[in-house]
């Protein structure tokens, strides 16, 4: 979760300027994650002068937001410093991906750090929307009774939805059958129902593969690059894109359905109404189908990996196609889009040893740069930080660190 750390300029009013203040040298600290933060370190970062950081860290301290090791050090000339580090208390957030076989939810700290995570695999196809999100929402009342144990507080929630999600609503999700459904709505009623007498905390939404592919940017393996393509393999088949660290929803927020460039117009029907999408040669049904293995009771994928591990003919083909049709469609984006990299997550991350060498041929083959070379590092996997829940979770404590003052509860004020 880096972050550009611009102090305010003179004509602000004092509460702004010590409010973005606040949180310059909270993120500063936390950016620094596993390193020592300290006043003077922080100081030369934000371009504040050391007095301004330390009266701002004292606040931060007696608020909860940072503590303070007694660890000393002198790793520049001066009076040795203490270490800083986010806290692992207080603020939180709770992220909630519902997808079509499987909810996940899971709460971060200040750090970013996953601390809680519930999985179950559930055949949500077929179900009302307002019944899978009350499932969801019993899922998560179980997280948030765990994080409070650890005295953790989460202060909003996001969900990470599949298909297409603006306005608080998913308005399109073909796998799940959804059209125009309130998530937010139902989700949020269904949380108040399972929590009465707590805070309501506030929801959001975002599409799933937007969410994962935050995380892969605040917490992956992706070092310098901030400008990819990310692809996540579901049952669906999901992109999204980052551009200079920031993500591209589009004009109306449905960037990055590649699942649904269209291969073949006289190929398979799909669910979303077209022909011969992507979905139909490299998601997880089809894939599971070419390569003979039943997709029954949630253990498809990982019998699918079992048998391309063994050598099986079969499963190695249809993982092998599959990385064929991914190549010609990423051909396209990467033409148009000339990102960095191409991330490839969900299934497709464990199936990289198989799925990357076709694939890699056709982006050689079909992208004009010329620029794309086989095995050449711009096609990767995502790495295990990359999924849409920590994602999502993520999301809500971009505002907690965009204004601390905001979210400081009473009791440390």
């Amino acid at each position: 979760m880096k972050s550009n750390l611009t102090p305010l300029g003179p004509k602000a009013d004092k509460d702004t300027v010590r409010r973005s203040n606040l949180s310059l040298v909270l993120r500063a600290v936390r950016d620094e994650g596993e390193g020592e933060a300290t006043r003077a370190g922080v100081a030369a970062r934000v371009g504040l002068t050391r007095a301004a950081v330390s009266s701002l860290v004292e606040q931060l301290l007696e608020t909860g937001f940072l503590t303070e090791s007694g660890k000393t050090f002198s790793g520049q000339a001066g009076r040795p410093g203490t270490a800083l580090k986010t806290a692992r208390t207080g603020p939180a957030g709770l992220g909630v991906e519902v997808n079509i076989d499987y909810v996940s939810v899971c709460v971060v700290d200040l750090a970013g750090t996953g601390r809680v995570r519930l999985t179950e695999h559930l055949d949500n196809r077929g179900t009302p929307p307002a019944e899978v999100l009350a499932r969801a929402a019993r899922i998560a009342a179980r997280t948030l009774d765990s994080a409070r144990e650890q005295e953790l507080y989460p202060v909003g929630v996001a969900l990470a939805l599949p298909g297409l999600v603006s306005g608080g609503a998913v308005r399109q999700a073909p796998n799940l059958g959804w059209n125009q459904v309130p998530a937010e709505e139902l989700f949020a009623a269904a949380l108040t129902a399972e929590h009465p007498g707590h805070q309501e905390l506030p929801v959001r939404s975002e599409n799933e593969a937007n969410l994962a592919a935050l995380a892969e940017l605040w917490f992956g393996g992706l070092e310098r690059i901030r400008s990819f393509l990310y692809l996540t393999g579901e049952i669906g088949v999901g992109g999204a894109l980052v551009i200079d660290g920031e993500l591209l929803r589009g004009a109306h927020g449905f960037a990055g359905e590649i699942g649904h460039v269209v291969v073949d117009p006289s190929g398979p029907q799909c669910r979303c109404g077209s022909r011969g999408c992507l979905e139909q040669y490299a998601g997880q049904a089809a894939l599971l189908r070419a390569a003979g293995v039943d997709g029954s009771g949630g253990l498809g994928v990982a019998e699918l990996e079992k048998r391309v591990r063994a050598g099986d003919e079969r499963a190695v083909g249809a993982v092998a196609e599959a990385g064929r049709m991914l190549g010609r469609v990423l051909s396209g984006a990467v033409n148009l889009l000339d990102p960095d990299a191409v991330v490839l997550g969900g299934i497709y991350r464990n199936l990289m040893p198989w799925l990357a060498a076709p694939a890699d041929e056709e982006l050689t083959g079909r992208v004009v740069s010329g620029l794309w070379a086989p095995r050449g590092g711009r096609l990767r996997a995502s790495s295990v930080a990359g999924d849409a829940a920590r994602g999502a979770a993520a999301l809500v404590m971009t505002d907690v660190l965009a204004d601390p003052v905001a979210y400081a509860r009473p009791a440390m004020a």
